[in-house]
């Protein structure tokens, strides 16, 4: 059975990965080809929430507590039928070794995903390899990769992000179990001496009126 060379969205594509680190001798970023542009890549990202409980609600308040890291999911496919070369060789080692952890980062490769002007840094997370075509010999042709990078963002970089609250602006707080005035006052204000001002404005005169579930209005400080 001879095999019909392959043809879809381009030829030579501009879709391709590069290794961020480790970072080769010469500096130069290490690019993995893809054969063929994607149809379609899909973004992911979700946030957590915790659930206060308060006995006798049916549907309790949630508070938000952190965000999650984006993920990035993408098919990619790679075919050799026209030279006949091993794809493996050609493509799907290079990439399946993203997921084996690197000698000086003792963890996998960082790399990005880089098509026109979208980029995405991130971790390969998941990788599926399916064949689907083979020369007589049964030397690998074509492949279909699903791919799933995680977004890397080192804290360093995150600390120079812009506050995504701040304490002079007015907001609700759910207290919890465990709740103290200082902890709150640290949680809202990023201080712990500003307690009494959160207990003047909610007309809580007992400081150990403090009970889970209670909502708390905070103020802007002056």
């Amino acid at each position: 059975m001879s095999v019909t060379p392959f043809s879809l969205v381009s030829q030579g594509a501009d879709a391709h990965l590069e290794i961020e680190q480790p970072a080769n001798p010469q500096n130069v970023p290490q690019r993995i080809p893809l054969k063929f542009n994607p149809t379609e890549y899909k973004l992911s990202k979700s946030n957590t929430f915790a659930e206060i409980t308060i006995p006798g609600l049916e549907t309790p308040p949630i508070q938000y507590v952190r965000g999650g890291s984006e993920s990035l999911s993408v098919q990619a496919l790679v075919d050799t039928s026209d030279t006949l070369d091993d794809v493996r060789k050609s493509y799907v080692d290079n990439i399946r070794k993203l997921m084996r952890p690197q000698e000086t980062l003792h963890a996998p490769p960082i790399v990005k995903f880089v098509w026109d002007k979208t980029v995405f840094r991130g971790v390969l997370e998941k990788l599926d390899v399916n064949y689907v075509l083979f020369a007589k010999n049964g030397v690998p042709l074509r492949a279909q990769l699903d791919l799933t990078l995680k977004e890397y963002r080192p804290a360093k970089e995150q600390a120079n992000d812009p506050p995504r609250s701040s304490p002079t602006v007015e907001k609700s707080y759910v207290v919890r179990r465990g709740d103290t005035w200082d902890r709150i006052s640290v949680a809202v204000y990023r201080r712990p001496d500003a307690w009494r001002e959160l207990a003047r404005a909610n007309g809580i005169s007992d400081p150990r009126d403090l009970r889970p579930g209670l909502v708390l209005t905070v103020p802007r400080l002056p």
